[in-house]
C-alpha cells in the first residue's frame, strides 16, 4: 500500500465515509457486495473540480469484467460534476474533448472528428432540452461504438473471429447502412466501415445484430480444403452480377470477401462453385487453410486467438502466402492507411501491426513484406520492402518502384549485414537506448544524425504535425536549414578517434562535421554519398584489400552490397548533403572502404542507424561482419504496390 498517493487514499475514505452515512445500518450480504449493480457510488467532484485518474481507474477496476452499461453509468457519474443526474453542455464539452484526446492517442485522423462527436452527443439528447440524463445517456451509448471506444469502455481491440473491425468513415459517394437499409447522411465521417470486408453501418447500428464479420479460420480440420465463399452484404454499386449479368440494385447483392465476385442475393448459390481468392489467391492464407486445434501439439506452430482457439495452418500447394508487418507511423503516420488496406486485401490473420507485435520465428513459405525490414531480414528472409515513408533507401537502390509484372520471376540476391556494438565510457551514466544491433543500411555520427534526431524528437512529441510525407520533408528542410546555422557538429574531427581493422585514419586538414558508414548506395531518401567511380587505369588498382584508404585507389573503388565490404564517407556539413541530394554535388569526401571500423568518441553526440536516431554519450562504436546474410526480393514490392493499387480501387468501389 505504500505506492498508493496519500490524496487517493483520502478520497477513498471520503467516499466509504459518505457511503456509509447513506446506508441503512443493517448490513448488506456478502453476495450483494460482489455485485457492481450494487455498488453506487458519490459523486467524486463533491472534493474536488477535476478529475482525477485514480479515480476513474479504481471505478474502471472494480468494472474491469463488467458489461458496457455498468460502464456507461459510472462514466456519466464521472462527469455529472454537480450531481443532479443530468450532464449540461459544459460537461458534454468535457467529455468531447476527453474523446478527441483518446482519438488522437489511438492515432485517429481528428482533422474533422470534433463535429462528429458533437452530432453524436446530439443525437443522444432524444428530448433536444439540451441536457443528457442518465437514460438517455445508456440508451444513446450502447448502440454508438465510436462513443464505447473512444470513453475507454470498448477496450477488447483483438479481433474474434466473425467481430468487425469498425472505424470511422467519410464515403465520398451516397452509401447505405446495411442494416436499417438508409442512407448514410452527413458532412463529416458518416458511419462505420468494416476494415476487412466493408460492411457499412451508421453509428447506431453497429450493435443491430449486424451479419458477422468473413472467417478467418474454419473450426476443424475435417474443413480444411472446403473453399467455400464468404458472402458478405453490400452496396454493390450498379454493379454487375457474375451470374446473370445485370445490375445489381441497391443492397440488393452481396460480394465475396476472398475472390471479390458480386451477385444478386438471389444467384448466390451456397457451395457452388468453389471459391479461388481470386487475382491474389498466390498471396491470401484462406480461413479453409488455417483450422483449430483441441490439442497442443507443436508450440512452434500455434497461434492462441482471443475466445481460446488455437489454430494451425494446412498450407495450400503452390501457393507463396505473405506475411504483412507494417509500421503504421511511416510516411507520415500513412501506415495506418496501409495497415487497413492490407487487412482488406488479405486475411487479417496475415497483417501484423508492428507497434503491437514483434518477431516470428519458426515461419517458412513466406514471403515478408514490412516497413521496418531490419529485424525481419534477421528472422525470416527473403524479404520485400514497401516503399512507404520519407528514406526507403533500400528500396530504392533494389530498384523497388513503380512497374513491372514478373512476381515469380523476381531477383534474390545477397544483402552484407554488420553488426554494431557500443561501449559507453561510463556504462552509469543515463543514456538513450540503441536502436538496432545491425546495420542494414547505414551508419552515421554528426551533422545528419543531429537533424534526424530533432526531427524524431519533435515527431514523438507531436505526431499530428506529421501526418504526410510532403509536410515531413519540410519539417527536414527546417531543421537542415537551422542546423547549416547553428552548426552544432563543427570541428567533429576533434570529438572522436577512427580505426580501420585497427589501422588509424587520419582526418587532418579535413572540416567535417558528419562521418557516414554506407552498406548501400543510398542514404537520406536517395543520395549517393560514395558516387560515380572511375574504371581503374591498371587491374591491380581494382583489387580489394581488406583496407583502402589511399585517396587515388578510392576514386576507382564501387561500391556494392554484398562485397563485404561498407564504405565510409565525410561530409562538410548540411549544405553539402543538400547539393549532393538536388545533385549539384556528386558526392562526399571518400575516406576509407574497410571490413572492420571502431570509433571512439570524446563527448556526446547524435548518432543514427537505418534512419533510426539517438543521442550517444561518450563510448567507443564496433562494426563487424554478421555471420548473418538477409536475402532481398528485388523486384517483389514493384508488382504488389502495382496490385493493391488496382485491387483496392475496384475492391472498395461499393464502400466510398
Amino acid at each position: 500500500m505504500e505506492d498508493i498517493p496519500a490524496d487517493f487514499c483520502q478520497r477513498l475514505f471520503r467516499y466509504f465515509q459518505h457511503k456509509e452515512q447513506d446506508e441503512s445500518s443493517t448490513n448488506p450480504s456478502p453476495a450483494h457486495l460482489g455485485s457492481c449493480n450494487t455498488i453506487k457510488p458519490c459523486n467524486i467532484f463533491a472534493f474536488s473540480d477535476v478529475v482525477f485518474l485514480q479515480d476513474v481507474s479504481c471505478y474502471f477496476s472494480v468494472l474491469e469484467e463488467g458489461q458496457p452499461q455498468e460502464k456507461l453509468e459510472f462514466t456519466f457519474k464521472l462527469y455529472d460534476k454537480d450531481g443532479n443526474g443530468l450532464l449540461d453542455s459544459s460537461e458534454v464539452d468535457r467529455i468531447i474533448s476527453q474523446m478527441m484526446r483518446a482519438a488522437d492517442y489511438l492515432g485517429w485522423d481528428v482533422t474533422e472528428l470534433r463535429p462528429v462527436l458533437k452530432d453524436m452527443m446530439c443525437a443522444i439528447d432524444v428530448d433536444a432540452s439540451g441536457t443528457v440524463t442518465l437514460e438517455e445517456w445508456l440508451k444513446g451509448g450502447m448502440n454508438n461504438i465510436p462513443l464505447l471506444v473512444l470513453l475507454g469502455l470498448k477496450v477488447n481491440t483483438k479481433k474474434r473471429d466473425g467481430q468487425h473491425i469498425w472505424r470511422l468513415k467519410h464515403f465520398n459517394k451516397p452509401t447505405y447502412c446495411c442494416v436499417c437499409e438508409s442512407m448514410l447522411l452527413g458532412i463529416g465521417k458518416q458511419g462505420l466501415c468494416c476494415t476487412c470486408c466493408k460492411y457499412t453501418v451508421h453509428n447506431q447500428c453497429a450493435n443491430k445484430n449486424p451479419e458477422p464479420c468473413a472467417r478467418t479460420f474454419v473450426k476443424s480440420k475435417q474443413e480444411i480444403g472446403k473453399a467455400t465463399h464468404d458472402w458478405i452484404k453490400a452496396d454493390c454499386n450498379s454493379t454487375k452480377c457474375q451470374v446473370c449479368f445485370k445490375k445489381i440494385k441497391t443492397l440488393a447483392g452481396k460480394w465475396c470477401v476472398w475472390c471479390q465476385e458480386m451477385r444478386h442475393d438471389d444467384c448466390v448459390i451456397p457451395g457452388v462453385p468453389k471459391c479461388d481468392c481470386g487475382p491474389l489467391k498466390d498471396h491470401i492464407l484462406p480461413p479453409w487453410a488455417i483450422y483449430s486445434v483441441s490439442k497442443v501439439t507443436d508450440t512452434k506452430l500455434l497461434n492462441v486467438t482471443p475466445d481460446g482457439h488455437i489454430l494451425q495452418i494446412s498450407p495450400v500447394p503452390d501457393t507463396h502466402p505473405l506475411l504483412v508487418f507494417v509500421n503504421p507511423k511511416s510516411g507520415g503516420n500513412q501506415g495506418q492507411r496501409v495497415l487497413r488496406k492490407f487487412q482488406g486485401l488479405l486475411n487479417p490473420r496475415q497483417v501484423y501491426n508492428l507497434s503491437n507485435v514483434g518477431p516470428f520465428h519458426f515461419i517458412n513459405d513466406f514471403g515478408v513484406w514490412g516497413r521496418r525490414h531490419g529485424w525481419v531480414l534477421k528472422v525470416c528472409p527473403p524479404v520485400a520492402v514497401l516503399p512507404l515513408g520519407t528514406g526507403n533507401d533500400m528500396a530504392r537502390c533494389l530498384r523497388w518502384g513503380g512497374g513491372t509484372a514478373e512476381i515469380e520471376a523476381s531477383e534474390v540476391i545477397p544483402l552484407d549485414r554488420w553488426s554494431f556494438q557500443v561501449i559507453p565510457n561510463n556504462p552509469q551514466e543515463v543514456e538513450d537506448p540503441v536502436p538496432y544491433e545491425i546495420i542494414n543500411n547505414y551508419f552515421s555520427i554528426g551533422v545528419d544524425a543531429s537533424i534526424a534526431h530533432r526531427f524524431h524528437s519533435m515527431r514523438e512529441k507531436h505526431p499530428q504535425r506529421f501526418n504526410s510525407r510532403m509536410k515531413n520533408k519540410l519539417m527536414y528542410l527546417e531543421f537542415a536549414t537551422s542546423e547549416s546555422i547553428s552548426a552544432s557538429c563543427k570541428k567533429l574531427i576533434d570529438c572522436l578517434e577512427i580505426e580501420c581493422c585497427g589501422s588509424p585514419l587520419k582526418l587532418n586538414n579535413r572540416s567535417l562535421e558528419g562521418i557516414a558508414i554506407l552498406n548501400i548506395p543510398s542514404i537520406h531518401g536517395g543520395s549517393n554519398l560514395w558516387g560515380e567511380s572511375k574504371k581503374p587505369d591498371s587491374p591491380s588498382e581494382g583489387r580489394r584489400s581488406e583496407v583502402i584508404t589511399d585517396p587515388e585507389i578510392l576514386k576507382t573503388v564501387t561500391q556494392e552490397i554484398s562485397d563485404k565490404r561498407f564504405e565510409v564517407v565525410g561530409l562538410e556539413g548540411a549544405i553539402e548533403m543538400g547539393q549532393i541530394y538536388t545533385r549539384m554535388k556528386n558526392a562526399g569526401h571518400r575516406l576509407a572502404q574497410t571490413s572492420q571500423i571502431t570509433i571512439r568518441t570524446k563527448k556526446a553526440m547524435p548518432m543514427q542507424i537505418d534512419g533510426e536516431p539517438w543521442m550517444q554519450p561518450p563510448c567507443t562504436v564496433s562494426v563487424t561482419q554478421n555471420k548473418i546474410w538477409g536475402l532481398i526480393y528485388q523486384t517483389l514490392c514493384r508488382i504488389l504496390t502495382k496490385t493493391v493499387l488496382k485491387l483496392s480501387k475496384k475492391k472498395c468501389t461499393y464502400a466510398k
